[in-house]
């Protein structure tokens, strides 16, 4: 058995020399005005940070944000999960341009995501990237559909 101490305090370093290979990916840009973060392919790593906010509080998020963005981050993920938080998304960033915070608005959707896209277009033009997880959205032909229902927004 391992003593956790005994392993942490020790000289061994965390990971083995090789674990953190990086496998090989297409480069992404993710632009907002004069800001492009380059995600994947050979560009270096980027520091990607979530908010905990409600985004339905657009000054609380915008203010989490320029924090974030501030202490380093390059891209900032919020949460759009209903339809308050997708009408407020243009005021987060309307909030941020005003503060010449031009840090790229990451949107992380689950399960609606291409209702709110759709039904708020204005939510979709105020973020760079949309995050969404294949196993929010359905299976089979309603998942199909459901994504090119958000790629077409």
């Amino acid at each position: 058995m391992i003593d956790l101490f005994d392993f942490a305090t020790s000289d061994r370093p965390a990971l083995p020399v090789g674990a953190a290979e990086r496998r090989q990916t297409r480069c992404v840009k993710v632009n907002w005005g004069a800001n492009h973060v380059l995600v994947g392919g050979g560009a270096p790593v980027v520091v990607q940070s979530m908010t905990n906010t409600d985004t339905e509080n657009a000054i609380e998020t915008a203010l989490q944000v320029k924090d974030l963005a501030q202490a380093g981050s390059e891209l900032v993920r919020i949460t759009v999960n209903t339809p308050a938080a997708a009408k407020e998304v243009p005021a987060i960033r309307e909030q941020l341009d005003r503060m010449h915070i031009d840090v790229p608005l990451v949107g992380d959707f689950h399960y609606n995501g291409h209702k709110l896209l759709t039904e708020y277009p204005e939510c979709a033009q105020a973020l760079s990237k949309y995050r969404i997880n294949p196993g929010n959205m359905g299976g089979g032909k309603r998942r199909d559909d459901n994504f090119a229902q958000m790629i077409e927004v």
